[in-house]
């Protein structure tokens, strides 16, 4: 069985913050994040999603964590075909889509933009992870694809992209559209990520939405991924907190304890992560968990 490696979707979010789990003296970014790593030896880092980060910033994480501890990064709305706020793009692009009256706009889509500028964001955001990778510190780039991305030969043709645009670093790929794991096209799914060996994100998730994605786990590559977003009876609420608010139980996470160990006997590494953010919910449930496996050895 491969090493699983267990954490959260959050280190910094507001309601953790004011849930108490930090401790008392534990009050700048640079000591929270600090704790958090002798917690866990794996976080995602969601905010890439809404902007891109500053290389500045990647290297504060880099440098406020111990060797080993490992970093997967959401990758930004834009390259995932996701609406975009126009504010997120880099300061200078931004001036370059005003010129032609998009920075109007409520949201972009990478369709909305020059070839040439999305290309300028996929280099610089990239380039922003470099000092996560240069320390052995970068796991994957998530790429949660929207629920308006349905199987099709254009859209593995996108993965694809993906895949070569992020080398070296490697990606892992998450879907909200049914087709891509129904019945009829689960084999063919997995099977199209296994042979570029992609990591499929496997998720524990509402069912009975039309974007609910079974909890299917398979291994496509070396390295597992699983996120676990819950159950709420909200989630199809816009309030963040009520869709992810979410505990799980001590019953739920031992029948996943041993999920876990099956889904890492088909990988070398498996990354658990808790997308449960609301309070100390992720942070509580992954240290039980952890608790868990290492009870079973």
């Amino acid at each position: 069985m491969g090493d699983i490696l267990v954490g959260t979707a959050s280190w910094t979010d507001k309601t953790l913050l004011d849930s108490g789990w930090y401790p008392a003296d534990v009050t700048t970014p640079e000591a929270r994040l600090a704790y958090y790593a002798s917690q866990f030896p794996l976080v995602e880092v969601d905010a890439t999603y809404y902007a891109p980060p500053a290389e500045r910033v990647v290297e504060n994480w880099r440098d406020r964590t111990p060797p080993g501890f490992t970093f997967n990064v959401k990758a930004f709305s834009l390259l995932t075909h996701h609406p975009t706020k126009p504010g997120a793009l880099y300061k200078d692009l931004r001036a370059r889509i005003d010129a032609k009256n998009l920075y109007q706009r409520k949201n972009l889509y990478q369709r909305d933009l020059d070839p040439k500028l999305v290309d300028e964001v996929w280099e610089r955001f990239l380039g922003s992870l470099l000092p996560l990778y240069q320390a052995g510190k970068l796991g994957a780039v998530l790429f949660q694809f929207p629920p308006w991305f349905p199987i099709s030969r254009a859209n593995k043709h996108y993965i694809l992209e993906c895949k070569r645009r992020c080398e070296p670093f490697r990606i892992c790929v998450e879907f909200r559209n049914r087709t891509w794991m129904s019945e009829e096209n689960q084999a063919e799914t997995l099977d199209f990520l296994a042979s570029y060996a992609i990591p499929y994100v496997c998720v524990d998730m509402p069912q009975g939405y039309p974007n609910s994605i079974p909890p299917v786990l398979a291994a496509t590559a070396d390295l597992a991924v699983i996120r676990f977003h819950g159950h709420s009876d909200r989630w199809t609420s816009k309030d963040i907190q009520e869709r992810f608010g979410y505990l799980y139980s001590e019953d739920e996470l031992r029948v996943w304890a041993r999920k876990l160990r099956e889904l890492a006997a088909q990988a070398t590494t498996t990354h658990a992560v808790f997308n449960n953010c609301l309070r100390d919910y992720a942070q509580r449930n992954a240290q039980r968990l952890r608790q868990l496996l290492a009870d079973a050895g």
